[in-house]
């Protein structure tokens, strides 16, 4: 679930304290396209994990509602709840106000406040982070204490508004299956000093699927027993973003960033999702900081973060 921070963030007058959450950037570290349904929707098996950074929402209940967005991506984030460009943090509440409402439960005004941290379009699910966020905070303002036959299931809710809401709102490492609705947890995935890159190219994931030319591959499989960082390490080179060939047909600076991380040092380095964010994994912190030194100095106009992985 998306972490409880303390934080304060700015909210419009007349709201109470705010519940802040942390949305984390969600790192696909393997992505197999394993076949499509007959509806379109492609299969997919893959081996997730979550940074300890990202975005932070607020929440809390108001006279009104409202919905402000701030931070260094704010202007990239849509603010109206209709149309198809809606942004998925107003999504969720009305679909979960809805649902609550279904069952006789009040759902008053609330106000909202995204700070947004994490690049649009870039491969780390920062708008299904914000959703999630979204559910599960407006789930405790609204429903704190519900009674235990008012079932509320919001990974089913979730995959309504897209299929890596129910991994974010898992918030653990998980392999994720069929269109992303079919989750297991990994057991004794380590934690991981990480730097994410974006060269500062947005890419559509429906054009990258529609550039995929073969959608149905062999499958996500790992060893059992991997006792240590760099047993993971090679298991996971081991694996593919099947995703990533399509990607780079289409933003070749995604190559680039790649490779400053494995020059840089990184363990493992490889497109998230549908990029064109790339991770690096790195054995410890201070490869991790000098990587991101030489990033920075050589590609100052990059997006840089550098965080950690969730271990199991």
């Amino acid at each position: 679930m998306p972490e409880v921070l303390s934080a304060p963030a700015p909210l419009d007058q007349g709201a109470d304290v705010p519940l802040v959450l942390l949305a984390p950037a969600k790192i696909n570290l393997a992505l197999h396209v394993v076949g499509q349904r007959a509806d379109g929707h492609h299969l997919l098996e893959s081996l997730v994990t979550f940074a300890d950074e990202g975005d932070r929402l607020s929440l809390a209940l108001s006279e009104t509602d409202s919905f402000t967005v701030s931070g260094p991506y704010a202007g990239d984030v849509p603010v109206g709840a209709d149309g198809g460009h809606a942004n998925l943090v107003l999504k969720a509440r009305d679909l979960l106000r809805t649902r609550l409402t279904m069952l006789g439960l009040p759902c008053g005004p609330v106000a909202l406040h995204l700070t947004k941290s994490l690049p649009v379009a870039s491969g780390i699910g920062g708008g299904s982070a914000d959703a999630a966020a979204t559910l599960t905070g407006l789930l405790h303002l609204w429903a704190p204490s519900r009674d235990n036959d008012v079932e509320i299931d919001l990974a089913a809710l979730g995959l309504s508004l897209g299929a890596d809401l129910p991994m974010c709102l898992t918030g653990r490492p998980l392999v994720a299956r069929g269109i992303g609705e079919a989750i297991t947890p990994v057991i004794g995935l380590p934690a991981f000093p990480a730097l994410l890159v974006n060269p500062g190219a947005a890419v559509s994931t429906p054009a990258v699927f529609r550039t995929l030319t073969d959608k149905t591959n062999p499958p996500l499989t790992l060893p059992e027993r991997l006792a240590s960082p760099e047993d993971w390490i090679a298991a996971i080179a081991a694996t593919r973003n099947d995703l990533e060939p399509p990607a780079l047909s289409l933003a070749p600076v995604i190559g680039a960033a790649r490779a400053a991380l494995a020059e840089a040092g990184a363990a493992l380095a490889r497109m998230s999702g549908s990029g064109a964010t790339c991770f690096g994994l790195f054995l410890d912190v201070a490869a991790r900081d000098r990587a991101a030194a030489r990033i920075r100095e050589a590609h100052p106009d990059w997006y840089l973060l550098p965080c950690n992985t969730l271990g199991s």
